[in-house]
């Protein structure tokens, strides 16, 4: 078992912002688009954990991580989950993260470049098990915590100011280091 973590894209924060479409934590968790590179990598059992992006005024946090059961095509998620097909929602937010329409094209509110669109297509990450804090203290735990954690779990620059700076865009993960990242997500979930 390995993991990766990365930092999601500036802006993006769930509990503040209700912004974050990829992954997502539903009640099964997957990861659609992001992260080609991870989602390549991954295999079952692995983990995959996400940090919410950059938002003035905020610190970052860990909102959850997704252990992998198994990988499909965006084609395949299309079908499967209905409910990840990109969609405009609430303030015109893009929700989803099943970047296809029925016959395999590039969706019109994916707005990434169509020369990765291939890449992205592959690897939709399906989901087991999840952890995820979503109740305004498990958050607010979370946001105190995860600087100090990742820069712990991953023995860097324990004087760091920002998250990126403890451990880049994305960090792989070993299993000790999944072990501890698990132990105090549900750590924080049985305190709140």
């Amino acid at each position: 078992m390995k993991g990766y973590i990365y930092i999601t894209s500036s802006g993006t924060d769930p509990a503040l912002r209700d912004n974050l479409n990829d992954p997502l934590f539903t009640r099964v968790p997957t990861l659609g688009a992001c992260m080609p590179n991870v989602r390549r990598f991954v295999t079952k059992g692995d983990w995959i954990f996400v940090i919410s992006g950059k938002v003035a005024g905020v610190e970052q946090y860990v909102v959850g991580g997704l252990q992998v059961e198994e990988k499909i095509d965006a084609l395949a998620a299309y079908d499967r989950f209905p409910a990840n097909r990109l969609t405009l929602g609430p303030g015109g937010l893009i929700m989803g993260n099943v970047i296809v329409q029925s016959d395999g094209t590039q969706h019109p509110l994916d707005s990434h470049s169509a020369d990765t669109f291939r890449n992205r297509v592959k690897n939709f990450v399906v989901g087991g098990q999840a952890i995820a804090l979503s109740t305004p203290r498990e958050v607010e735990l979370g946001r105190q915590q995860t600087l100090g954690k990742i820069g712990d779990i991953l023995g860097r620059q324990r004087g760091a100011n920002r998250v990126i700076d403890a451990m880049g865009r994305m960090s792989k993960l070993d299993e000790p280091q999944v072990t501890k990242m698990l132990d105090w997500l549900s750590g924080i979930k049985a305190a709140t």
